[in-house]
């Protein structure tokens, strides 16, 4: 087996609804020792490139389109190239287009030079994710599950060659993934979730967008008390 998982952690601040909150952010390197693909680029560039190194950056994967997974997203895929032919293809699911046009307008009137500002406002993802589809690095695929709830674009990733669930913020250990315990749809994310775990093995590893790692079982004999939150948040 050539390819390989490596972690960085990074941590920033995320606006949500108007809310600063205070994140910290897995971003998992997959590929092996000449090519690699970018999961959650989060907020440490600098970071995630010293561990990328020499190898090519063959794609960049944002889970979802919320600030603290596409604030990186651009210097990554660049990679030091200043030619944008030669940068790596950004991929989003095409239901968080708003969020990503959201973050990249924000930028864009902060931004005083009205030719950057443009650039900006026109940006779109190189690649739109849907559910299925498969990357492949090294002797991995990485299959594309579209799991809406905590935004409507969400997205987890499976690969069985590595035996690994990426489940970005839709799951994490313990819970629902969340920023700040804001639930966007918690009852579409409880059932994205449970359609994701059942049919896995309960020995797969789950590598989330925030925290430590869990296993599909441990979270498949969580799910069902997780409906009490929905009932909660009903109430």
């Amino acid at each position: 087996m050539d390819a390989r998982i490596e972690t960085v952690v990074t941590t920033g601040k995320t606006t949500l609804d108007d809310t600063e909150y205070d994140v910290e952010n897995n971003t998992y390197i997959v590929g092996d020792d000449d090519e690699v693909i970018v999961i959650d680029p989060g907020f440490g560039s600098e970071d995630v490139l010293k561990q990328v190194g020499d190898r090519e950056i063959m794609a960049v994967i944002c889970t979802d389109g919320n600030e603290h997974h596409l604030a990186s997203a651009l210097e990554v895929a660049a990679a030091g190239e200043e030619d944008e032919e030669n940068w790596a293809p950004v991929a989003l699911h095409r239901a968080d287009r708003l969020l990503w046009r959201d973050y990249f307008g924000r930028l864009a009137r902060e931004e005083e030079d009205e030719d950057d500002a443009k650039a900006l406002r026109s940006l779109e993802p190189d690649i739109w994710l849907e559910d299925g589809g498969v990357f492949e690095i090294g002797d991995a695929q990485l299959e594309i599950m579209h799991t809406p709830g905590n935004t409507p674009g969400s997205v987890s990733i499976i690969s069985e060659q590595v035996g690994v669930l990426f489940s970005g913020d839709t799951l994490h250990r313990g819970r629902p993934g969340s920023i700040g315990g804001a639930y966007e749809d918690l009852r579409k994310q409880l059932n994205s979730i449970g359609a994701l775990l059942t049919p896995l093995p309960k020995d797969l590893r789950v590598l989330p967008g925030q925290g430590e790692e869990t296993t599909v079982g441990e979270e498949d004999a969580r799910w069902e008390s997780w409906g009490a939150l929905a009932t909660e948040r009903d109430e």
